[in-house]
């Protein structure tokens, strides 16, 4: 049945998500088993800053039978907004890579003590401890561990809910963070083999002439393609990028920057195909190639 699907609608293809060794809350393997009983064809898990999940998934999807491509989220630090650039189809043993994002994760404790005393100073205390409970990686504690403690003390409903009144730019518990280089994050995944993509545009508080200069800066360093339906867009803005993705000559993507059930918007697989007047990332790649027929 998949793969009679598979000829007539191409590969159902979600190519940005997060575990636990990031900002997720299923182990990679749950995750790959998630997706593969969700009707993916090819999955991407895409970490923030970490590829230590990437063996264990890939192995998973092996043994039963989807297609997986290794790939990671790099946090970048531009025009003073964090960005971030997906990398696809990466050598995930790189030593140029995994040195690059060891740098870019060195700070995110310290950033995390400060996230702690401003939460404290509004109110709730202990938040630290309590985001470590939810970090399967203390190296990359985050702001989505904060927000999932803020949610089990009661003070929010939601994770939503926590990022609105804590988390963001202008609220008690927003602490800025220096990133890597945009240059450098997508030399980092070229170098590795990989396929640069800009993750969710549409997040981004950019105005449409810094969004072109980014696009742009983003090209020169080597990016090829740009995520157009994301877990992290409205369907109005899948058009907005898709003419976005035309005009800069970027391959277009698709993700739904899962991260965990009841948390994100859409499930793993969940969002509708690409506009047929793009060139898929994956156009020409043979994990997306249709299955031989027997």
């Amino acid at each position: 049945m998949l793969d009679r699907l598979f000829r007539s609608q191409g590969p159902n293809v979600d190519l940005h998500c997060h575990s636990v060794v990031s900002d997720g809350t299923l182990a990679p393997t749950d995750l790959v088993e998630r997706a593969h009983r969700n009707g993916v064809h090819v999955l991407a898990l895409t970490d923030h800053d970490e590829v230590s999940g990437l063996a264990d998934a890939q192995a998973r999807a092996a043994e039963i039978g989807l297609r997986f491509v290794p790939g990671v989220e790099v946090s970048v630090t531009w025009g003073g907004e964090t960005i971030h650039i997906v990398g696809l189809r990466i050598d995930y043993r790189d030593p140029g890579l995994i040195a690059g994002l060891e740098r870019t994760r060195t700070g995110r404790d310290g950033r995390a003590h400060e996230i702690a005393a401003s939460l404290a100073g509004a109110g709730i205390p202990d938040a630290y401890e309590g985001a470590l409970k939810y970090a399967g990686n203390p190296e990359l504690i985050s702001r989505s561990h904060f927000a999932r403690y803020i949610v089990e003390t009661g003070t929010c409903e939601t994770v939503d809910e926590v990022f609105r009144r804590f988390l963001v730019e202008g609220k008690p518990g927003f602490v800025p963070h220096r990133w890597a280089k945009l240059p450098d994050a997508v030399g980092w995944i070229r170098a590795a083999g990989g396929v640069a993509v800009m993750a969710h545009p549409g997040r981004y508080r950019l105005s449409d002439l810094c969004m072109d200069e980014m696009l742009r800066e983003f090209v020169d360093a080597g990016g090829q393609a740009i995520e157009v339906v994301s877990g992290s867009h409205t369907p109005e803005q899948y058009g907005e990028y898709a003419a976005v993705a035309q005009r800069f000559g970027l391959a277009a993507s698709r993700g739904s920057d899962f991260h965990g059930p009841g948390e994100s918007r859409h499930d793993l697989g969940s969002l509708p195909p690409l506009p047929k007047s793009l060139t898929p990332v994956w156009h020409d790649w043979p994990e997306a190639a249709a299955p031989e027929r027997r």
